[in-house]
């Protein structure tokens, strides 16, 4: 018993240790992605992306880099992109690049990670869109594109026409409470899946033995440059189910990704792992919802197998150049969390800029309303995650209690 409460107040103070040394960087990301939207709109995107297939999917891929890392944020612009007459091509483009190319997801696997998975992130969201826009281009599935705009037709577009210059936006209160507004829509749509996230990670960390990681990827913990190509592709496989299995979205499953690497998962199952959440059956059922159960699952096949060739490409381009990173590099479950250090001072200084936005937002609130299209979430689910959450705060808890006061 007493082994367990140790173990419990480990979990918890691993867990929001996690997310003190994320904290700064999820403030910055989300305001970042706040004013891009607002400032940016979809109208002006669209105008600026034309018919050429190759400067579509470009101009794609990089309205995708500075927009939002929310998976459901990033499915409703896709299919608004699409039904306003962007190619299918470039949509997938902009979804791939809004999930994996995102400033603020680089900044938290730099923290948990480091430089390399950086990189693997960036170069691996390239090579997804292009791996994906080839498939697009040898099955040519005109009949599944043609039924999917059809079935977008006779929706209402409720999209804010306004065109006004960003730079009058910039020096406008209004527009910053509009920033306000999509900031605080960002943390109500994420605050579920980080909790549940880095609760999980806690609890894996202080809980679940190296023993089920190599039961799970076969021949973990051997060291990357000693696993076989058969060996690679299980663990790219079962990586995504994993990423099923916690059933949240990738900005909270970094720390899980870390976790998962420092008990010997190779660097492509963490990779496959990361890229995952576009792979998951939520994500399969809005895109049903939208365009069919079809294209959905042709979608689905698109990703998945552009997944697959991009962490074996990433895995032995890396080995190649000898940038496969070390495991032991990986010791965040060691870490004094909580020590006054550039952690600190850039969570202290980026609360202050989160208060001043909930200030602003306040006492806007009756005269703004800003509010960007999100894709159709499942209630039962939404609901579902909402109690795990708030079990994890009552887990939190107690674990803390039980470190400091009892244990």
């Amino acid at each position: 018993m007493q082994d367990f409460l140790s173990s419990w107040g480990e979990a918890a103070y691993t867990s929001t240790g996690f997310f003190w040394m994320a904290l700064w960087a999820f403030i910055v990301g989300y305001i970042i992605s706040s004013s891009i939207q607002v400032f940016v709109t979809e109208k002006r995107m669209q105008r600026t992306m034309g018919k050429d297939e190759s400067k579509s999917v470009l101009l794609g891929t990089f309205f995708g880099f500075i927009s939002s890392s929310c998976s459901f944020s990033a499915l409703a612009s896709t299919k608004s992109l699409f039904k306003k007459g962007a190619s299918f091509v470039s949509s997938i483009a902009f979804l791939l690049a809004s999930t994996n190319l995102v400033i603020e997801l680089g900044i938290i696997i730099s923290i948990f990670l480091g430089w390399q998975f950086v990189v693997g992130e960036y170069v691996g969201g390239i090579l997804l869109i292009l791996i994906s826009w080839l498939i697009i281009r040898l099955v040519n599935p005109k009949k599944l594109i043609k039924g999917a705009r059809k079935r977008l037709e006779d929706e209402d577009d409720d999209e804010d026409n306004s065109d006004k210059s960003w730079k009058k936006k910039m020096k406008s209160e209004t527009s910053w409470a509009k920033v306000s507004q999509q900031y605080a829509m960002e943390w109500k749509m994420v605050w579920k899946d980080v909790t549940i996230g880095f609760t999980i990670a806690g609890i894996v960390a202080a809980f679940v033995p190296d023993s089920f990681f190599q039961t799970l990827f076969i021949n973990s913990g051997q060291g990357n440059e000693d696993l076989g190509f058969f060996t690679i592709l299980e663990h790219i496989i079962v990586g995504p189910v994993a990423a099923f299995l916690t059933f949240i979205g990738s900005m909270g499953n970094i720390p899980l990704a870390a976790l998962l690497f420092g008990k010997g998962v190779s660097f492509a199952g963490v990779m496959a792992f990361i890229f995952s959440d576009l792979v998951v059956f939520p994500i399969l059922r809005i895109n049903a919802k939208y365009y069919g159960w079809k294209m959905s699952f042709f979608i689905l096949f698109l990703l998945f197998t552009s997944l697959i060739v991009t962490s074996l490409a990433l895995h032995y381009g890396f080995n190649f150049l000898n940038l496969l990173p070390d495991p032991s590099g990986v010791k965040i479950t060691q870490s004094d969390h909580f020590k006054i250090d550039y952690t600190f001072w850039l969570n202290m200084v980026f609360l202050a800029i989160s208060g001043y936005l909930g200030y602003l937002g306040f006492f806007k609130r009756d005269d703004v309303m800003f509010m960007k299209e999100m894709a159709p979430k499942s209630k039962t689910l939404e609901k579902t995650l909402k109690y795990i959450a708030l079990v994890c705060y009552v887990w939190l808890a107690g674990g803390l209690i039980m470190k400091f006061f009892v244990a």
